[in-house]
């Protein structure tokens, strides 16, 4: 990343990211399509309203991390590789205390959660039922992440790709068997989804054991060192409250949905689905990024990341527009994977030609947040997040859909807070030095 065609790296990180994060967004849709198509809409239904709940928690944990990743990254530049070698294992030994932690948490208190959300009891026992299923396997989602976290901050996006497709398939293997031919139902989906999640951590924590380089874990060295945490988690808290604000923002446009009932539900939830494909190239942009910044602050090229950053927010804008506006055109089409249901399918088509041609300020957004946390800034996008898409997304829908009770006015959320967000990360693009490091 330090070296090299910016333009070239950039494109180059990016792409086994994107195949990386298009099978994990085949991973997640084919829980809702399989359900969806053998089960019935109230099934589609209790899915998708899980997915801001989970965000809201696996969101939070996997923020933490950044701040591991971040470290990671710079010290890699730098080519300190002791320091590489310190955070990268006080960042999986973090994983996994965070991991069983999430497991319990999200098993036994995710029921009141979905009350407080409101959502309606004809669908309730099949949110808890998936969503306690689905949390088991916590220990497993998280180590994922945090071993692709350790490759992608050294430069490597292709293996978190391979790991990623063999758990695809066998996530969407298990997952017809158990609910086409098995009948499992529900808990069938979630239960191919968790055996998968583990299958993905432990191919990516084994590799990790084995790999040449700084980064190689050896398991007597599993110990949390105490700076390296606190640096850690000074940088990567910032981003867990952001992940958990945007999610505490759409549980509430979640409630918000519910109380339309459950064509509602699963229109806007197989929209969100649709949505996951259009987010690709925004995540694995924002990825290539905090990566490329964070190794070349350590590294002490500061031109090449004002150019880098400039480029990155770029390409990212313009290939959210270009699929932005295939998704305004083909909604009708592409919401046919979740569901036939001709009221599920107009309210997910209305939802997607409100925010769609809107998609290059949601992508502008998370580039330059990108940006900002691979230059150490991480409570920066915090900040903007929490005021933009969770404050103002709220009281806008708090205040409007009591004065106009349609459910279009809540899709509007979107292109309102993307715009907010965006003026204001620009500005301090502009105007702040973002790029001045703190002492280590």
């Amino acid at each position: 990343m330090t070296e090299g065609s910016i333009t070239k790296k950039l494109i180059s990180f990016a792409i086994p990211l994107f195949f990386g994060q298009l099978l994990q967004q085949l991973y997640n849709v084919v829980d809702s399509v399989v359900v969806g198509q053998f089960v019935g809409k109230e099934a589609l239904a209790a899915v998708s309203t899980t997915g801001s709940l989970i965000f809201l928690m696996v969101g939070f944990i996997n923020g933490l991390f950044m701040g591991s990743s971040v470290i990671i990254g710079k010290s890699y530049g730098a080519r300190d590789y002791d320091k590489v070698s310190v955070a990268v294992h006080t960042g999986i030994k973090f994983a996994v205390l965070m991991g069983i932690t999430l497991t319990v948490v999200g098993f036994f208190f995710t029921p009141v959660i979905l009350g407080w959300m409101g959502t309606p009891l004809d669908v309730l026992p099949s949110s808890t039922l998936y969503f306690k299923i689905y949390f088991l396997g916590g220990l497993g989602n998280v180590m994922y992440n945090a071993c692709c976290g350790v490759f992608q901050a050294v430069g490597d996006s292709k293996r978190p790709l391979y790991y990623l497709m063999v758990s695809t398939i066998v996530n969407t293997v298990l997952d017809i068997l158990f609910v086409r031919f098995f009948s499992f139902g529900i808990g069938g989906a979630a239960a191919a989804t968790v055996i998968a999640q583990f299958i993905s951590a432990g191919l990516a924590f084994s590799k990790l054991t084995r790999v040449d380089g700084p980064h190689r874990i050896t398991i007597s060295k599993l110990v949390i060192d105490p700076q390296i945490i606190k640096k850690e988690l000074a940088l990567g808290f910032p981003t867990g409250i952001q992940n958990s604000v945007i999610a505490i923002g759409n549980v509430v446009v979640q409630s918000n949905i519910n109380a339309f009932g459950a064509d509602a539900m699963a229109g806007c939830g197989s929209y969100f689905k649709l949505e996951g494909f259009v987010f690709l190239p925004i995540v694995c942009m924002t990825m290539a990024l905090t990566t490329f910044v964070s190794q070349n602050l350590g590294a002490g090229l500061y031109e090449r990341v004002t150019k880098g950053s400039k480029i990155g927010a770029f390409i990212s804008a313009g290939a959210a527009e270009i699929i932005g506006v295939i998704t305004f055109v083909l909604a009708p089409v592409l919401l046919r994977m979740f569901s036939q249901d001709p009221e599920v399918l107009a309210i997910g088509a209305m939802q997607a030609r409100t925010e769609s041609l809107f998609y290059f300020l949601l992508a502008t957004s998370h580039a330059l947040a990108g940006v900002y946390r691979g230059a150490g800034k991480t409570t920066v996008p915090m900040i903007v997040m929490l005021s933009s898409w969770c404050l103002l997304r709220i009281t806008y829908i708090t205040i409007t859909v009591r004065l106009i009770p349609v459910i279009n006015v809540i899709f509007w959320a979107y292109p309102l807070t993307w715009c907010t967000s965006t003026i204001i990360f620009i500005i301090y693009y502009f105007r702040a030095n973002w790029m001045r490091q703190e002492k280590s």
